[in-house]
């Protein structure tokens, strides 16, 4: 009988693996693998999208730009490449969203401090008032990690035409003039291809964990 069981072995070595494989595959199919949609302007509620872009549907990117930090240090776009970055609309003076989403961002901040892959980036909607010592004062009162988080100032208009045209981000069409001011509480979500993967009410701690969980299944694409 030994002989028998020892004759058929490696057969049944072989029927074991195969039998791993095939349930594994199944299961794979059954599950597929979480994967968060690239956004459009053509996706997107058309009153948050500029008209000169709402017909797009393909290939959308963040723009290029050119700011300055609450340091005085220039930032680009190269300084986000190959990062994945949560970016934000506000100014220091605000007393109705403002600080509520400041406050959730300083969350994030305390749970990707030690991510090297994930930043922060906040846009001043009215630069003529949040100039770059105004920038350092709130940032040093909120405990915010220039390593981490830059909150930007610079040309008006450049930052309004961010807003609508490459965030997709507020109602409020803007013209930068200087009584204009555009207001929103989306945080948005971009990969490290410029590309935007989600938005998320800067104000409500459900929309953060949310952010947080599409977090990891963007840095999971990245692992693959």
């Amino acid at each position: 009988m030994l002989q028998f069981f020892a004759k058929f072995k490696p057969l049944a070595i072989v029927l074991f693996v195969l039998s791993v494989i095939i349930v594994y595959s199944i299961y794979t199919l059954k599950t597929p693998e979480e994967k968060l949609p690239v956004f459009q302007p053509d996706m997107v509620n058309a009153e948050l999208v500029d008209t000169t872009v709402q017909y797009i549907r393909k290939y959308h990117k963040i723009a290029d730009f050119e700011l300055y930090n609450q340091n005085g240090d220039t930032i680009t776009q190269d300084f986000y490449d190959g990062k994945i970055y949560i970016a934000d609309f506000f100014f220091t003076t605000c007393l109705t969203i403002c600080p509520i989403m400041t406050g959730n961002m300083l969350k994030i901040q305390d749970r990707i401090k030690d991510d090297p892959d994930i930043f922060l980036l906040s846009h001043t909607v009215i630069p003529q008032a949040d100039s770059i010592p105004v920038l350092k004062q709130y940032a040093l009162e909120k405990g915010i990690d220039a390593s981490k988080w830059n909150l930007v100032t610079g040309d008006k208009q450049q930052i309004y035409n961010l807003a609508r045209k490459s965030y997709l981000a507020t109602k409020t069409d803007g013209d930068g003039g200087p009584y204009d001011m555009i207001h929103t509480e989306n945080f948005v979500l971009v990969d490290k291809e410029k590309r935007i993967r989600g938005f998320y009410d800067g104000t409500q701690p459900k929309a953060i964990d949310d952010l947080m969980a599409d977090l990891k299944i963007l840095k999971a694409e990245y692992q693959k």
